[in-house]
């Protein structure tokens, strides 16, 4: 559940389209649903304003299929990383509207228009060699279900600065940013 959702949840109540009852039931998920083999964090889009993620090595295609399901109940944003396949194909039998991106192995579930925030910088996913493209591509994924505006600049050069430079005009463009842990 995100801010919205509880909101029009608590705006339906007050309208008397949703009884107290049943919002009281929707609510009583929060912060998580204990589902056995996992804690499925409702709570998280409301705490940070970002979808929950799901990590799919370790787990098997029925358990992402079952947390996946429960995520997008709730009526947000769902991703599920480092997926294969049949995971995919468990997944898209219980949410026939995931997406698969078999490049970065992760499955979406956009449940909102993505509306850009203009006020916001765009993210340069920028990688070295093809064999970068599977994580760059995880990382541009997950910032585009994350509501961010991504460019790519792949295959940039390992060897040579030259093929970075290709690219001089369109990373000038781009808002730089340091972020620093």
């Amino acid at each position: 559940m995100d801010q919205d959702t509880l909101l029009r949840l608590l705006e339906d109540v007050k309208k008397g389209t949703v009884s107290p009852e049943t919002a009281s039931a929707k609510l009583a998920r929060l912060p998580f649903e204990d589902i056995g083999f996992a804690k499925v964090d409702h709570h998280r889009s409301l705490r940070t304003g970002l979808p929950e993620v799901i990590l799919a090595s370790g787990k098997t295609p029925e358990q992402v299929a079952e947390i996946f399901a429960r995520i997008a109940a709730s009526g947000v944003e769902v991703l599920a990383t480092r997926a294969d396949a049949s995971t995919f194909h468990a997944v898209q039998q219980r949410v026939a509207s995931a997406k698969y991106f078999p490049v970065p192995r992760v499955i979406t579930l956009r449940q909102k228009e993505n509306i850009a925030d203009p006020n916001q910088p765009r993210i340069a996913v920028v990688c070295a060699g093809t064999s970068d493209i599977p994580v760059a591509e995880e990382a541009a994924v997950t910032i585009d279900i994350f509501g961010g505006e991504v460019d790519r600049f792949y295959d940039v050069g390992v060897a040579g600065l030259h093929r970075l430079l290709a690219h001089r005009e369109a990373l000038q463009s781009l808002e730089c940013r340091l972020y620093q842990h």
